[in-house]
């Protein structure tokens, strides 16, 4: 068999070895009308001529004389890069098969022995190659494109085959699992690149290619072995009318393709951050290795990095060499390359002695790497590289044996006479390009750091194989179920007629009794104490004081009263909980004793303290939270200090890092308490049981800061716009807002609710959301959002969406021009309805649910009112007119009175801007 083989991509290689030269020519370039028919003559660069066939082959003839030798290499496009998930190693595996016959040739190796010839077939990442050198005469070489004309599209790749030749490639896989460079570079490979292919290495994941289907190998067979997705080339001593009759003859009778090649289409994101990935096995040598992402092979910055590889690591001018290997701190350095179609990796690497720091090599190779920017490389060293390229290059033209692979790197990346533009553009690099592509790619975030480290008995976790479904099954028994709940009629009046309201203490008390199953019951509580002056300047204190009350009490520590809810099943806060109907005393027990006794650990206030001040000064730069801050600062009218103002993030930071524990300790003593409140309980519960655990729990605790509602009060500034820059943010935040006189009882809410739900508020059906993501595509989200006081006439209409920083532009003007159309045009009767009918469900199906009927009582009893008036809003949408629906909209909404808010990278917006401007 064929030693059928795995390459790296060549082009940085060919570059750190190497190129120019001129051949021996010894047949003239043909005439078209001597053509055969259908074939056409492209293109001949010193001397090789291009030629397609009808059906989209592309052949390269190259006529040298100097020796009685013939090449004949076949390029496919594909490699690696192209399988599917589960799929990895595919390509290498088919390359195998190809090797294992026809029905018209069905003993090729034995063909191959018997003609002489040297053959074999490779594949990299990017594209799969077929070569065969040979004696020149007639018969080998007709023979030979025959052979390849035939395997292209009638190679058995039969079940048989796969079985035994799965077995040869896994070993080669094995034997790459020996190799601890080749180990590292598989790691590297997989930790460098989070979405494209290019993180695969070739041979692929073992388990796929033990598993890999032989109808998946035949589907990836008939896909990309057609001649539209090939190149011949034939170099040597031939005739070159002759050899085009013999291809013309062998390859026009395959019909051309009617499938269209899959597009792909992943881009790798920019890195954001240095990686590192450690391999521990055993062995007896050492491997550093730092990868850096680099531009296509298309790229110009790939000339000059390749130029900077060699200048680093080349043998005995490098520097790496000089500095690592001559002073004895590295055994060798040397440089390779993954990817030339796609970004790739650009790879500096380093051997250590066993035995010796691998750490403190990984060091030095870096600190060296640093140094090499700072010193940018001298005329001698890039001379010296040119000098040695051109060689490279004269010498692989000059000789046709050795053609083959180099010239399908090229052929891979689209263009076979990007071989000799390379070439040509060798003398054009300055150490200056140099210097620079070093600084701009060789950076820390740009990196990936692999070790391989010697090590007899590595720790490793071998994860087994799962039993089947069926295996776990087999000796289940189901138990009697004893879960069972009543059908409960979640409607306004039924909750009403259902609910006892009643006073325990100086609470006012809700209690919903119903069967539910497990036994669960709600709890929803609600405590107020304070006034707009007595509460001056405690925003930040009450804040931190609520979050540190489930920390420890004078009887249980943070993790005590964990365990305690456990046990008592306990699930939620304080204020909003569920439990079962066993549990329900000694909840509300456990409650009230948390409520009172709270002690206030000062080693948990230290660590709430440096959590809130990290979420915030995370906050900094998040478009989002820039945006929700300074709409807050605009529309919020109330003075510094008062409990309702907003802050900036400074001063947000201040006030945490200014609060003392002891002043927390004494908000808690002060203001605490049970003298004014509601607390509703929903679910299974014995109602006396329930009324008794209310009274022992808080009865007779009071508040020292006597209760009176904050009023509010409106603020309507004039309508302005700021922008805000947040670099390296992929995402933006566009936001609009005004201030609206309403209280939920006036006559225009439900109309203007209804119009809200309409525009912006009914999610993926809304009319923004139909504009800027159905029909635009510019975000992933937005809407509109309408907020009325319940006791004072303070409301608000807002819109907000997100988008790249280059769409914001787009997404206002879309956003502006659906909220004209509103306003102009109006809703249909038929949005009208569909959103009566969504409004209505949505309104129902939050009743279904305990929490939300406990929170809702609460609220009700705060406001003096049942879920009658539940009922009632419910009718008045329902009886909502078209006319209602669009008046309120254009009474209400004024675009000229509404703030915008947007933050985003406006590089990336201007960048983008041009470019488009550009493409023009």
């Amino acid at each position: 068999m064929p030693n059928a083989s795995i390459t790296l991509s060549l082009k940085p290689v060919l570059r750190s070895l190497v190129l120019g030269g001129a051949l021996l020519f010894t047949a003239p370039l043909l005439l078209a009308d001597s053509l055969p028919k259908g074939v056409s003559q492209v293109t001949s660069v010193e001397g090789i001529t291009e030629y397609r066939l009808p059906n989209g082959l592309r052949v390269l003839l190259m006529p040298d004389a100097s020796k009685p030798t013939v090449t004949v290499n076949m390029t496919y496009l594909v490699g690696s890069r192209h399988e599917n998930y589960g799929e990895t190693g595919m390509a290498h595996l088919l390359e195998h098969l190809l090797f294992k016959g026809t029905p018209g040739n069905p003993k090729i190796p034995e063909e191959f022995n018997k003609r002489g010839m040297r053959m074999n077939g490779t594949t990299s990442l990017d594209r799969t190659n077929y070569y065969e050198l040979f004696q020149a005469n007639d018969d080998n070489l007709k023979w030979a494109l025959d052979m390849e004309a035939d395997r292209m599209v009638n190679s058995f790749i039969a079940k048989k085959d796969l079985d035994t030749e799965m077995t040869v490639v896994r070993n080669e896989y094995e034997r790459g699992e020996n190799s601890p460079g080749s180990v590292l570079m598989k790691r590297m490979q997989s930790v460098a690149y989070d979405w494209h292919n290019y993180g695969n290495s070739t041979i692929g994941n073992r388990s796929d290619i033990e598993n890999v289907k032989i109808e998946n190998l035949q589907a990836f067979y008939r896909q990309y072995y057609q001649p539209d997705n090939a190149v011949l080339l034939v170099a040597g001593k031939f005739d070159t009318a002759k050899v085009l009759q013999w291809v013309d003859a062998a390859f026009s009778k395959i019909p051309k393709p009617k499938r269209s090649l899959p597009q792909l289409w992943t881009v790798e994101p920019t890195q954001d951050g240095e990686r590192n990935v450690v391999v521990r096995r055993k062995g007896d040598v050492q491997f550093v290795m730092i990868g850096y992402k680099v531009p296509s092979g298309l790229h110009p910055d790939r000339d000059a990095l390749s130029f900077a590889g060699s200048v680093l690591t080349s043998a005995p001018h490098g520097r790496l060499h000089k500095q690592l290997v001559e002073t004895g701190k590295v055994v060798q350095v040397f440089s390779s390359a993954v990817g030339q179609v796609d970004p790739g990796l650009s790879i500096i690497g380093a051997v250590v002695k066993k035995g010796e720091s691998v750490d403190a090599a990984r060091d030095a190779l870096l600190a060296a790497i640093e140094d090499f920017k700072k010193t940018p490389p001298t005329k001698e060293e890039i001379d010296r590289i040119k000098r040695d390229t051109h060689n490279f290059f004269e010498k692989m033209l000059n000789n046709h044996e050795s053609i083959g692979i180099s010239m399908s790197e090229y052929i891979a990346m689209g263009d076979w006479r990007y071989l000799f533009k390379d070439r040509d553009e060798v003398d054009a690099i300055t150490p200056e390009q140099v210097n620079a592509v070093a600084k701009r790619y060789l950076v820390r975030d740009n990196r990936t750091v692999g070790m391989f480290i010697p090590e007899d008995t590595p720790q490793r976790a071998e994860i087994t194989a799962a039993p089947s479904m069926a295996e776990v099954m087999k000796d289940f028994k189901p138990k009697a179920s004893v879960l069972s709940g009543e059908a409960f009629d979640p409607a306004p009046a039924n909750i009403d007629k259902r609910t006892e309201i009643t006073q325990i203490a100086n609470l006012q008390v809700a209690l919903l009794p119903k069967k539910n199953r497990g036994e669960t019951v709600n709890v929803s509580l609600n405590l107020h104490w304070g006034d707009e002056k007595s509460l001056f300047g405690k925003s930040t204190v009450s804040s931190l004081a609520g979050n540190l009350l489930m920390t420890g009490t004078s009887k249980y520590s943070r993790a005590q009263l964990a365990d305690e809810m456990s046990k008592l099943k306990m699930s939620g806060g304080l204020f909003s909980f569920q439990t079962t109907k066993e549990h329900l005393p000694a909840a509300l027990e456990l409650v009230s004793h948390v409520l009172r006794e709270a002690n206030f650990p000062e080693s948990e206030f230290t660590q709430l303290r440096e959590r809130a001040i990290v979420g915030l000064e995370a906050s900094r730069n998040e478009p989002g939270s820039i945006v929700n801050r300074e709409l807050g600062l605009y529309f919020n009218g109330y003075p510094k200090g008062d409990f309702r103002a907003a802050k900036t993030l400074d001063e947000s930071l201040a006030d945490i890092r200014a609060v003392k524990l002891d002043e927390i300790k004494a908000y808690h003593a002060d203001y605490y308490g049970a003298s004014k409140g509601e607390i509703a309980i929903v679910g299974d519960m014995d109602v006396a049981a329930a009324k008794a655990a209310i009274a022992k729990a808080f009865d007779g605790w009071t508040s020292k800061a006597p209760y009176t509602r904050m009023v509010s009060k409106r603020n309507d500034p004039p309508a302005i716009r700021k922008t805000f820059h947040t670099p390296d943010k992929e995402n933006g935040v566009y936001s609009s807002a005004m201030t609206i006189s309403m209280r939920e009882d006036d006559a225009d809410y439900p109309a203007l609710r209804v119009a809200n739900y309409i525009f912006g508020g009914a999610g993926m059906n809304s009319r923004i959301m139909e504009r800027i993501r159905q029909k635009d595509g510019l975000s992933y989200g937005g809407g509109s959002s309408l907020s009325v006081g319940e006791i004072d006439p303070v409301g608000s209409f807002a819109i907000s969406a997100t988008a790249a920083p280059q769409n914001l532009e787009k997404l206002e003007i879309a956003i502006q021009e659906e909220l004209q159309r509103a306003l102009k045009d109006g809703f249909t009767a038929e949005e009208l309805a569909k959103a009566k009918s969504g409004m209505l469900q949505q309104r129902a199906q939050g009743r279904t649910t305990d929490g939300a009927l406990a929170s809702g009582w609460t609220n009700h009893l705060e406001l003096k009112r049942n879920w009658a008036w539940s009922q009632a809003m419910d009718d008045k949408i329902k009886n909502l007119t078209l006319e209602q629906v669009n008046a309120a909209f254009r009474t209400y909404i004024k675009p000229a009175q509404m703030s915008t808010f947007i933050a985003g990278d406006e590089v990336k917006a201007k960048t983008a801007q041009a470019a488009a401007a550009a493409g023009k």
